[in-house]
């Protein structure tokens, strides 16, 4: 009975976050419940307790600095964007910039989305931003309401693999438990793979609007003919600074110039800067901001501390050696391991927030991803992809959820899912293409490696 203690508190665990109950406090309780049932079947040091708050702080970078603190930049940072209607206007020039050609509207909303994805890392604000702008000019437009809603939904979901991701942030502090990767390599090697899935949103779009010109039209002329020169002063005014400061941020860090939290403090000073520029920077903004951000990075440390609990009572009642010797036993080696680790990931995903699945799930595969000898850049960047996957599927995807909150009443429940089929696909593709050639991953880290060495 004792020997499955472990497996016994990952249910609990899952059943309360399935309940509703807040992640940290369902984490926190079940690590005190089980602990004491551990020190009652003589299972459990109780002095292993004492140990938390050293862990924590380490964690949190009190000892030596933590990848972690990039968090509250790069969510800062995207929260500027928005707040401050600079990702508003790069939306509408580019729609006008596309608006020409037939899908040229969605073609705008997969190029804004990985333009946001890749300064914000936060994919609830880059849905509802795109929501609420480019939703209801699609449908004014003609757009067929399916094809609207899964663009926005999918391009939406490219902040969880499209450097600088905080997903990918998380990844790295869990993976660097046992791997020491750093999430500089890992915002690196995304770097490929979220190209490709953007690539293959915009590919989609040209074949729908090939195959069935009604449900992508192009933009009346009067809509899309502004003049040049008034074309020329949005471009320069609305896409050239935030992609300069993107280039910034990603560039300082491809070329090992600075790490990933002084890279986010940088750009957040950028942010600020183009938001003064455009004469959008006021206290009331500023306040929206901030709260956003803390709001946030409270919400990750309280997970955290929370989940370091968990996993100090489920390493002590011995759920870490039975969960390596199940998981490392499986049949098929890398490739059962793999096939197991992916299909979990993505079913939580239906349930569950990347933050519960990084700070519970990954702790426990990847001690064997170590031992079966995997590439931790390749195995943290087909995690991240398989995450961005899963929260665009129905019937739970988060990302669902976030557009059914901004959509107009015409957009029915089922036109969001039905849409969002075609895109899941081309997911799922991509990430058997990720894990059928590991080199995809791996080709840029190792090219940094070489530049700086």
């Amino acid at each position: 009975m004792s020997e499955f203690l472990g497996l016994f508190m990952f249910a609990g665990a899952l059943l309360l976050l399935s309940l509703g109950y807040p992640v940290a406090f369902s984490l926190g309780g079940v690590a005190i419940l089980f602990s004491l049932i551990g020190v009652s079947l003589g299972v459990f040091n109780i002095n292993l307790l004492g140990a938390i708050p050293l862990r924590i702080f380490e964690i949190m970078g009190v000892k030596q600095p933590s990848i972690l603190l990039a968090i509250p930049y790069f969510v800062f940072l995207g929260s500027m964007l928005q707040k401050t209607g600079i990702a508003e206007n790069l939306l509408e020039t580019m729609g006008i910039l596309f608006g020409r050609i037939r899908g040229g509207l969605a073609l705008a909303v997969v190029i804004v989305g990985a333009l946001l994805a890749a300064s914000t890392g936060v994919v609830a604000a880059t849905v509802v931003t795109m929501g609420l702008i480019s939703l209801p000019i699609m449908l004014r437009y003609g757009y067929n309401k399916e094809l609207a809603a899964g663009v926005i939904v999918a391009s939406g979901t490219l902040g969880q693999i499209i450097p600088p991701s905080v997903v990918l942030v998380v990844l790295a502090n869990q993976l660097n438990i046992e791997f020491k990767v750093s999430v500089g390599d890992l915002f690196i090697g995304s770097l490929i793979p979220g190209l490709m899935m953007a690539s293959a949103f915009a590919i989609h779009i040209f074949l729908v609007a090939f195959l069935k010109p009604d449900a992508a039209p192009a933009l009346p002329p009067e809509v899309r003919e502004i003049g040049r020169q008034a074309l020329f002063k949005r471009v320069i005014g609305a896409m050239v600074p935030p992609i300069l400061l993107i280039m910034l941020v990603l560039g300082s860090i491809f070329f090992g110039i600075a790490t990933p939290t002084e890279a986010g403090a940088v750009g957040s000073v950028g942010a600020i800067a183009i938001a003064a520029s455009n004469n959008k920077l006021n206290w009331a903004a500023l306040k929206s901001v901030c709260d956003a951000t803390l709001r946030i990075s409270t919400m990750v440390i309280f997970i955290l501390i929370g989940s370091t609990a968990f996993s100090l009572v489920f390493r002590g009642v011995g759920g870490d050696r039975l969960m390596v010797d199940l998981l490392s036993n499986i049949p098929g080696g890398q490739t059962g391991f793999l096939i197991v680790n992916m299909l979990t990931i993505f079913i939580l995903g239906f349930f569950i927030d990347f933050f519960e699945i990084a700070f519970i799930i990954i702790p426990i595969f990847a001690p064997v991803a170590k031992q079966l000898a995997l590439d931790p850049i390749w195995y943290g960047v087909i995690i991240g992809a398989n995450l961005q996957t899963s929260f665009l599927t129905p019937p739970f995807g988060f990302a669902l959820f976030y557009l059914r909150g901004v959509a107009p009443k015409e957009v029915k429940t089922e036109d969001i899912y039905r849409g969002a089929i075609p895109f899941i696909l081309l997911q799922l593709f991509i990430l058997i293409i990720l894990i059928s050639f590991p080199q995809i991953v791996s080709f840029l880290p190792s090219l940094s490696q070489q530049l700086a060495n």
